[in-house]
């Protein structure tokens, strides 16, 4: 058959990611489906059931991560990779993540049925805790594979409910017995809805990352003093939740202080006792930091450490600082990211270069291989909440060029 006429199918595609959808759905049209939980393991047996019904050969690592092998005519050499991740959000939404996972799916279907043979072999791989949202950090499952951190450090991480995470991977029936360990890959794409507003505004249907922000994460402690809020005067209180109230106004003027393009987030807080009448004396809240440029996100946060310390001391308030977890900024493949470009070109879609503010774990994989993102439209630029949407012929265009992307690095000798 003529290779460049074959396409996916859009309503297998869609058929899937509702079905997808519906494990850990929410009753506001989003999903729940945080890592290591009942819902996780849910969608896990799903994905691997798929992968069997298309003979691909199916290996879960130490870490979780689930890779489905399809054999090439040669399989001495370095696979084809695609994937992203089944996990989401609190309240997130039916597209992030799980799209490139299905989508890479709907393209070894597409393959399977009309038989075609690829010289390379090709895998799909479902990275393990790409959202972080119940383990921090983000993006440890590729992290480990790609040699970036450390797996007993990942294994005892915690979530806010204190459980461990080698116990609960356990616990789902997903610790594989596969060393987390990178492989040779020829090259890895990963499929993804954009997560912001510029392909909408630019009335573009792909999106041809140049690469990815750096990302940086820390954790800060304040212990204060609990009291009666009535008999405890103003004058002399060492109330954390005022000191962690002016932290993080701190945070959010960063950005402008800096004078340089990047994004500066307060995204979780736990206050203790969190009782109405009584002055908090624990406070946790995260930072999280952005920017193309490393040395900036650098220089930023050693301004904005010096006021955390400020703060703490002029509150009495003493200040426990992590930084969990840093990413540098990740520039793709050029020439895989020309090959999105002009594959979208060759099939009639509208694109558009740009770089991805959000993280993803084609980061990692670019530390091993050349690697490139194939974005798609959010609607309205909105993501990670229940109503994130992505119109269903974007998937469609998005994952037929996925098929060609791959089906032209696969055919590569």
């Amino acid at each position: 058959m003529d290779l460049k006429k074959l396409r996916v199918s859009g309503k297998r595609l869609q058929s899937t990611l509702e079905e997808m959808a519906k494990i850990g759905g929410t009753a506001g049209g989003g999903v729940q489906r945080l890592t290591l939980t009942d819902e996780d393991r849910q969608a896990r047996d799903r994905f691997v059931k798929w992968l069997k019904e298309i003979d691909c050969e199916v290996t879960v690592d130490e870490m979780g991560n689930i890779f489905g092998r399809r054999p090439g005519q040669n399989n001495a050499l370095p696979p084809v990779m695609s994937g992203s991740h089944i996990d989401s959000q609190p309240k997130g939404g039916r597209f992030d993540g799980i799209l490139g996972v299905m989508g890479a799916l709907e393209v070894m279907r597409t393959l399977h049925e009309n038989k075609v043979q690829t010289e390379r072999p090709m895998v799909i791989v479902d990275w393990t805790n790409e959202e972080g949202s119940r383990f921090a950090p983000a993006m440890v499952g590729s992290g480990v594979w790609a040699g970036a951190l450390q797996r007993d450090w990942v294994y005892d991480r915690r979530d806010i409910t204190g459980k461990r995470f080698e116990e609960e991977l356990i616990r789902i029936g997903y610790k594989g017995t596969v060393p987390c360990q990178k492989f040779p890959v020829h090259c890895y794409y990963e499929f993804h809805i954009e997560q912001g507003p510029m392909l909408e505004r630019q009335n573009k249907r792909i999106g041809a990352p140049k690469g990815i922000l750096c990302l940086h994460w820390y954790d800060i402690y304040l212990t204060g003093e609990a009291n009666q809020v009535g008999p405890t005067p103003m004058d002399g209180r060492h109330d954390a939740l005022v000191a962690a109230a002016e932290m993080i106004l701190k945070v959010r003027e960063l950005p402008g202080r800096m004078g340089g393009n990047m994004v500066a987030t307060v995204g979780e807080i736990q206050n203790y006792p969190n009782s109405r009448n009584i002055i908090p004396d624990r406070v946790h809240f995260t930072v999280d930091i952005r920017s193309w440029d490393d040395d900036l996100a650098l220089k930023s946060w050693d301004l904005l450490r010096a006021d955390v310390e400020a703060i703490a001391g002029r509150h009495g308030c003493p200040a426990k600082i992590e930084e969990t977890w840093r990413v540098n900024h990740s520039p793709f493949d050029e020439k895989l990211v020309q090959r999105v470009t002009e594959v979208a070109d060759e099939l009639g879609y509208s694109n558009m270069l740009w770089v991805s503010g959000a993280g993803h774990d084609a980061s990692y994989a670019n530390q091993v291989c050349p690697t490139a993102m194939i974005f798609v439209p959010s609607i309205g630029g909105r993501s990670h909440v229940e109503i994130e949407n992505t119109r269903w012929e974007d998937c469609e265009a998005g994952c037929n060029v996925l098929l060609h992307c791959l089906l032209k690095a696969a055919l590569e000798k």
